[in-house]
């Protein structure tokens, strides 16, 4: 184990057992851990993190007690552990031979929450900060090893999505003893460098993928420009009373980025308009629609950490924003302006209600300097945990180049790279990825 790692200075988690359910051939089990704020200092301050168990029914309980543990991390940052109704895709799979916790990650679900009304809880803006600055992937990773311990399991299957895979990266870096195998899928983090060189890559894939959709649905170009020209003059409102503006509207290029969504963007774009008496105007189930995509009420850490999660002694300083003065066919004013990807910037926290109140702690965040190392390069170059990553060459999210940089530098790390999916491979065919990602690290 790494010197320095918080996991290693933490004691115990405290763990409460919840409510249990069976349904459509699954059994869940709720836990609640009580862990530190702060892994260094266990005594200062506590907060709750949640899990759901879940087994396959086709074993009884005897048969599930004797089974490994898959701890599942989730994408995002701020993304809570999936909520299922039935065993499907990769869980299906893994259900045959594993338990399968699903993380709530600190911050989120039911962990001790963070949004705009929780916040002020703890104190003025700068203890905001402070106190945001424990919600990333080391954090994650040291909540991670209490768990296991509070579990009595031994070291575990770990598989992470997206920020779930960067994380993941975090565990081989700071606490390898705890893992038995790693599977990530679309989550392979640079390991060094500003996150400047994030967006400049991401941005180009982004631009990318644009063509490609418009080569796909030709008539949609001149029907983006249209919505944008109209939100330039008209005011339109979102069902939260907040404005719908040329750059909000932009953000629905989130449908690029998965085969499994990117053909919803046209059902999306194509009854944009409605008549009505005051001439043409946008219809109340695209903006319902477009709502959805662009207020982050429900996933508030996303847009306040989301560059944070490649801060490593240095300030991010809103990157993405920077970056795009670099790419002016993104701007609003634009001749034929493309849609944005995932990317944050400082105007989300003026014109998203959900936002506004984090403004200035998202400043604070943004100037951070002594942000802590996440990954721990020389022990990823000793590994020896069996690792295998799925690394998907057009995704828009997490770009291929960084991601085969970051498989050179993990000994050991089998990359299966593909055209095949996009971010979202593992909502397209999940039980399949997962099947070749297990038989990867255990052949």
């Amino acid at each position: 184990m790494t010197t320095g790692n918080p996991a290693a200075t933490s004691l115990a988690a405290g763990h409460t057992v919840g409510a249990r359910h069976e349904f459509r051939g699954v059994r869940t089990v709720e836990h609640f851990f009580t862990v530190p704020l702060d892994h260094a200092r266990p005594a200062e301050a506590e907060i709750t993190v949640f899990a759901r168990e879940y087994v396959s029914a086709d074993h009884n309980d005897a048969e599930a007690a004797a089974l490994p543990w898959l701890l599942f991390l989730q994408g995002g940052p701020g993304g809570r552990g999936n909520r299922v109704t039935s065993l499907s895709g990769w869980m299906k799979a893994a259900a045959r031979d594993f338990r399968i916790l699903m993380l709530d990650q600190r911050g989120t679900g039911l962990s001790t929450p963070l949004d705009r009304n929780t916040l002020p809880l703890r104190g003025s803006v700068d203890e905001q900060a402070d106190y945001l600055a424990f919600f990333r992937a080391d954090s994650i990773v040291a909540d991670a090893e209490l768990i296991r311990a509070a579990l009595g399991a031994a070291p575990w299957t770990v598989l992470g999505q997206s920020f779930g895979g960067f994380c993941a990266l975090s565990y081989l870096s700071f606490a390898p003893a705890g893992l038995k195998e790693v599977l990530i899928t679309g989550g392979l983090a640079p390991l060094h460098g500003p996150a400047d060189r994030v967006y400049r890559a991401t941005f180009q894939r982004v631009a990318a993928r644009n063509a490609e959709y418009f080569a796909w649905y030709p008539e949609d170009r001149a029907r983006v420009t249209r919505i944008v020209r109209h939100l330039e003059l008209h005011e339109e409102l979102l069902p939260d009373g907040s404005r719908l503006t040329p750059e909000r509207f932009q953000m629905v290029g989130s449908f690029l980025g998965g085969n499994t969504r990117v053909d919803a963007l046209h059902y999306l774009l194509e009854d944009a308009f409605v008549a009505t008496p005051d001439g043409e105007r946008l219809s109340d189930a695209f903006l319902e629609q477009v709502r959805a995509q662009v207020s982050r009420a429900a996933n508030p850490l996303y847009a306040v950490l989301h560059e944070s999660i490649y801060g490593q002694g240095h300030a991010t300083d809103w990157a993405a924003w920077r970056v795009l003065e670099e790419f002016p066919q993104f701007r609003p004013d634009a001749a034929e302006p493309l849609l944005t990807g995932e990317m944050v910037y400082p105007w989300y926290f003026e014109q998203d209600p959900a936002l506004q109140p984090l403004a200035d702690v998202a400043e604070l965040l943004a100037a951070k300097q002594n942000w802590a190392p996440l990954y721990d390069p020389e022990q990823l170059a000793a590994n020896t945990v069996p690792v295998a990553a799925a690394v998907y060459k057009d995704d828009i999210y997490v770009d291929y180049e960084l991601s085969m940089e970051t498989a050179a530098a993990v000994r050991g790390l089998q990359a299966w790279t593909t055209t095949d999916f996009h971010h979202d491979g593992i909502g397209e065919d999940g039980e399949g990825i997962f099947r070749r990602l297990l038989g990867m690290v255990r052949a």
